[in-house]
Order: C-alpha cells, then structure tokens, then sequence
C-alpha cells in the first residue's frame, strides 16, 4: 500500500475526504509542506496528488535524509476533476485515478543505444549554414554542404563542400550523406588563393570560389592559374561524394527528411533564425552515448508479410512514417525487419497488424489491461456506493500533448466555467506513449472490462497516416459491435493542435450534455494478454455471449480491413493442387494425406491474401465476416474430390479434377497424340517405362 497525500489547493475542489478514505490538505506546497517530510521518513511508497508542485517534491524527496523506498509517483485530480463543471459528481472517478497511480509499475523493456562524438553537417544555402558553422566549430566537429554559393570564411577552420543532396539516411550517430559536386570548382582541394578570381575575364568567379556557369564564357584562363592546385576541372567525371555524419542541421526550404517524426539527431528548422537557434541548443547536447526504448517484439513466427515470393500483408510498413520497417525475404519465406534505431515508438505497426505479430512494448497490452480493469472496477464500485449505475467512457491520450491539453482544458473550466467545458465526471483519461500504438484488442477488451466507450484523443501531431489507420480501425471495431447488436461505442476526437481548447471544450460540452452510456456487458474477469489474436478471440467470446443480436449462419460481413474472415472458393476452378496450403503462414489452410481434401479453420486466417495471390487457379477469394466463436473455430472442408490411380500401377498420383485439366489443355498437343494420351494417365515412373518401351 502507499501513502496517499492529496491537496485541495487552497479549498477551490469540491472534495469528500471521508468518501476517498483519505486526509486532506489545503497548501501542501506552502504552510503544510512539513506533512510531505514527514511522510518521507515512513516505510511507505508515496501518491501525491499534485502534479503542479512535482519539481518541488522531487527536490525535497532528494534532500531527505532517509532514501524512498520507491520514486514519488503524482496524479492529477485537480484539472481532470475537481476543476471542472461535474466536480461535485467526480468522486468515483478521483477514487479510481489514486486506484491508478497505486498500481504496479510496467516490467522495464530492454534499450536501444546511440553514440555521438558530435560530427555535425549543416546543409543549405551557405549564407545561413556558414555563419552557424563558425559559431559551432568551437563546441562541435562541424561540416558544411553548401547547396547554394556564399562568401567563405578566410580561415578553414571546418571542411566546406558544395552539391546537391542525393541520399541521407541514418539515425543519431550514423548518418551517411551522398552529394553530387556540381561545380568545376573542388572546395575541399580550393586554396581560396583568388588566382583564379584575377583572371577570369568573365567575372565568372567571386569570394564563394565556385563558377558561375551561366556568366563563364568557358576561356579556361581559371584552369592554368590553379593547375599546380588542381581544384578546378570542367571535365571531371566522378562527381559523387560521400561521408558519415553523427548529426545533420538541415536548413533548407525543402529538407531531405519530411517525414513527421524525423530520425533522432536530424533537425530541419527551416529557414527561422529563432527555430534555427532552439535546434542548434539541442545539438550542443547530442555529445555522447544515449538510449532510448525498444518500442516494440517482434515475433517472425506468425507474420503473414509473405511466402512463396509473394507478398501478403504489408500493413507495418505502409503505416510506419519513419521508414523503420522494411521488407526481407529469404527463400521465398518473407518477413519484415525493423531498424530499432529508426523507430520512433508511434506502435502504429502493432495497431495494423493482423496476426499479433508486431507488439507494442512500451508498455505491453496485458499491463495497460490490467489498468484499464483496475480502473473500470473502482469506478463502478465508487458509483454502486452512490447508488448510480454508470459506465465509465475511457479517453485515451498521447501522454505527452494529450496531457498537456487535458491540464489546460481544466485549468480553462475552473477560471471560466461559463466558456469552456472540462472533462465530464465518467470520462477517465488515460495516458499512453502514443494514441497510435493501441488497438483492437485494447478497445474491445476496454468494453469488455465495463467502459461504456472508448474515445480517441487526436491532438494534431499524428502522422495523417497514423490518423488514417485509427479511423480505419475505430470503424472495424464498430462493426463488430454492429455485429453483436450493438451501437457504436469506438471514435476519434481530432484537433489540429494540442492548443485546440475550443474544439475539445465542445466536445467535452456534448459528451456531458449526452451523459455516459451504459456498459454493453456484464464486466470480462479474464486478462489481457500480449498475443493480440488470442485477446481478441477471448473478448469476442464475451461480448458473443451477451450479445443483443444472434449472428447468422453465413456470419456478417465486415469491412475490407478486417483481419477476421474467411474464403471462398470456386469449386469448379479448383483442381486441389494445395499451393495455397504450402502458403498459408498462420496455418488455416489444411491438406489430408490420405485423400484430396481442401480444409480451412477460419480462426487462423488473419486475410493477408497469400493464398489468394498463389492459386493458379484463381479459385480463392477473401471473405472478410464475422461467424460465431465456435463456428471459427470448427475445420471445415472447403473442397475435395477423388484421387486419381495410375491406369499402370494403380498409385494415386493426383486428383480426378487435375487430370482432367491436363487431358483437356495437352491433349491436343502432338507429344501426347493417339495412343501417348494415356501416359497422362500414368504416375511419373510409369511415364518413363512407357515411353521406353515404346521406344524399343
């Protein structure tokens, strides 16, 4: 257990101490900071309910004599509840946010490591780059690429280049750069004597030392000044340069790297001398070795990437915006690879992916389960004691901006109730790394749990990529629910920014004009576990089981995103050949070893399509649906026919439908004309002894 301290900061929150079990204070950071260091020298873990004051608190945990037994864990009830309009109704919720802060810490993930000895290129017009160059070469090994001429500096205190961009690739640390010199002028061989500036007739050449070719009148007189150099050639014929960077300040209009979450270590400010300015006091600080997270687990087992060469789901990589992900394939068998490096921890990959292959890490989906059902709980039994029977709705947020723009949404409510709107008193905020990184298998377990919905908060900064794929999921999921008999209980609120109060206030404003919905179910006891098919396959079950609607015999159909579904086939079209079989990578398909048979279980597939893609056939089409928990599970006979014997020896060499095609597309052909037509009749060694013996 820990040692909850909570302020009601001067009185301004309407709080029921003896409802929440706790003691109360008014100015915990002022006159009754001595309660905080008495509590500091007690055996218990520590839940402050101020996030206002964390710094201070932090400071005086660090100045006590005697060591926590754990680190000081906040959380903030003013802003999320007791500064808002339903104040005085909140109590369920602040008791299940202190539930929250009580809770287990996630099980550390393993690190990802950089190092930096502070090589720094600066690319763009050497206006800009140069002078921020001479600025930094004292603190920092600094180049320069000048994609536009400047006057350069008469000491060379730092290497200087010109060209044009080709390639930049690479994380903090390892960068590699590819340029194109253009110019018959070499700036790291130039001497910048200004010989060749004194005879040039054209003016052609200034203080840059690079040749303006529209102005050269191609006299050369440049060349035999500077031939003892030999920096100047009209006729070079490698242009191509290339070398490793550890960090990369791009200034020009259009950068190299547009992604929204550029590597670690690139910057491209612009062309802002202010934002230029806050990039170059972060790169002072980018000398040395650094970590970060693995974000994500990978696990190649299940992955439907490919088979056979072909390529079957490439969710991860088309949704990944930092290019982290790439295809691999080894003996037709493909996989995908993620650069550790790269990765930004978004979790977009683990949203798309169908067979779980790709897991969010940071933290795991069974922790966040384990806090969303702790949450749920207390709520409900917090309402029960009031005599009310709501259903908490859960409002999942980017820790970081989410955080942020809930803090100054209820700070807005307190200081104008009237204009902006807080969090009504059943919505439960709940912050994650990245709004991206959870699923279905979060969403439907949340319902599960009790939730009564689940709402997205969008502030802005996502990949439009990333907002598409939640919108694409949020409306699978709503299907499925739509399935059961239920409304839709998943959706997005989107901002532009984490600045946007008004629109958030007003979505706040309908939802408490709404009031909370009712759980769709009774509350799920099972876990969430990490294996995303397995968690999925447990909360279908549970919502199959109160389920308003009874799903037909033939299942629903769900859209084409869907991971859950099954096939058709055309039995004419089939000849049972099994390539689809040998290409399933989860496993659905089946064959029989004693006779032609074609199986399927539908709660394999996960509709990556291989199977699709690798019948000659073109007999298999994705039937994207959902059947009931048991029919899925069932092995169903997709198509048989009957063996075919060998008319010499009588083995079973195929089947009767693949024979026939053969007899019906080589029958006319002149090998096999007249009598040789039965050797298509005959197993692979009967072949050949006929053909000998016809032959003798």
């Amino acid at each position: 257990m820990s040692q909850k301290l909570i302020c009601n900061c001067n009185g301004t929150m309407p709080l029921d101490a003896k409802g929440l079990g706790v003691s109360m204070h008014t100015s915990l950071c002022r006159q009754e900071v001595g309660s905080v260091l008495k509590v500091f020298e007690g055996s218990d873990s520590i839940v402050i309910a101020c996030t206002q004051e964390s710094a201070l608190f932090g400071e005086l945990a660090a100045q006590s004599e005697k060591p926590l037994i754990a680190p000081l864990r906040f959380v903030n009830i003013r802003e999320v509840a007791g500064w808002t309009q339903e104040a005085k109704s909140s109590g369920p919720k602040i008791a299940a946010l202190l539930a929250l802060a009580d809770m287990p810490e996630a099980e550390p993930v393993s690190v990802v490591n950089y190092e930096s000895q502070g090589r720094l290129l600066i690319v763009g017009p050497g206006n800009q780059a140069l002078p921020w160059a001479e600025k930094l070469s004292d603190s920092l090994d600094v180049s320069v690429l000048c994609t536009e001429p400047s006057t350069l500096p008469i000491a060379r205190n730092f290497p200087i280049y010109t060209g044009n961009v080709t390639k930049l690739e690479g994380y903090l640390g390892h960068f590699t750069v590819d340029w194109d010199l253009q110019n018959p002028i070499d700036p790291e061989m130039c001497t910048r004597c200004g010989a060749c500036v004194e005879v040039c007739p054209s003016g052609a050449i200034d203080d840059s030392f690079q040749i303006n070719l529209e102005q050269c009148k191609s006299h050369r007189e440049c060349v035999t000044a500077c031939a003892s150099i030999g920096a100047i050639n009209f006729d070079r014929a490698e242009r191509k340069r290339n070398a490793e960077f550890d960090l990369i300040m791009d200034l020009r209009a259009n950068p190299q790297m547009r992604m929204s979450q550029t590597p670690q270590g690139y910057f491209a400010p612009g062309r802002d001398p202010f934002d230029q300015a806050l990039v170059v006091n972060q790169l002072l600080g980018l000398v040395g070795e650094f970590e970060k997270p693995k974000y994500f687990a990978y696990n190649e087992k299940v992955c439907a990437h490919g088979r056979n060469g072909k390529v079957g789901c490439n969710a991860c990589i088309d949704v990944c915006s930092t290019g982290a992900i790439h295809s691999v394939f080894k003996n037709g068998q493909g996989t995908v690879e993620v650069n550790p490096n790269l990765c930004m921890g978004c979790g977009a990959c683990s949203s798309v992916c169908p067979s779980g292959a790709m897991r969010y890490n940071y933290p795991s989906v069974s922790h966040q389960g384990k806090e969303i059902k702790m949450l749920a709980s207390v709520f409900g039994v917090e309402s029960a004691k009031l005599k009310q029977s709501v259903a908490p709705t859960l409002l999942l947020h980017n820790l970081k901006a989410g955080t942020q723009l809930i803090d100054a949404l209820g700070r807005a409510a307190h200081l104008n109730s009237k204009r902006v709107e807080g969090l009504p008193s059943f919505v439960l905020p709940y912050g994650i790394e990245h709004i991206a990184s959870t699923g279905l298998d979060l969403w439907l377990g949340a319902l599960a749990y009790g939730f009564g919905e689940v709402i997205l908060l969008l502030t802005g900064d996502e990949d439009p990529a990333y907002r598409e794929a939640l919108a694409t999921q949020s409306a699978l999921g709503n299907a499925i629910l739509a399935a059961y008999g239920f409304d839709a209980r998943i959706s997005l609120i989107q901002l532009d920014s984490a600045d946007d109060i008004a629109v958030a206030s007003s979505a706040m404003g309908k939802l408490r004009q709404r009031g909370a919905l009712s759980a769709i179910c009774t509350p799920a006891s099972f876990g969430l576990g990490n294996q995303k098919r397995e968690t999925i396959e447990a909360v279908l079950e549970h919502l199959q089981k109160q389920a308003k609607a009874t799903l037909p015999v033939e299942g629903v159909a769900l859209p084409k995103s869907s991971f859950l579904g099954g096939l058709a086939i055309n039995k004419d079209a089939c000849t049972l050949c099994m390539s689809c079989v040998g290409s399933c990578p989860e496993g659905a398909l089946l064959d029989n070893l004693d006779e032609p048979k074609l199986s399927f279980i539908e709660k394999q597939c996960v509709q990556c399509g291989i199977c699709v893609q690798t019948c000659p056939e073109q007999a298999l089409t994705l039937s994207p649906r959902l059947l009931t928990v048991e029919q899925r599970k069932q092995k169903v006979e997709l198509n048989e026919t009957k063996p075919f014997h060998c008319i010499s020896c009588g083995k079973v060499f195929g089947t009767s439908k693949m024979v026939d095609l053969m007899l019906a597309k080589l029958g006319t052909h002149g090998a096999f004309a007249g009598a040789a037509l039965d050797r298509l009749k005959m197993c692979g060694d009967c072949r050949v002894v006929d053909m000998v013996n016809k032959e003798l």
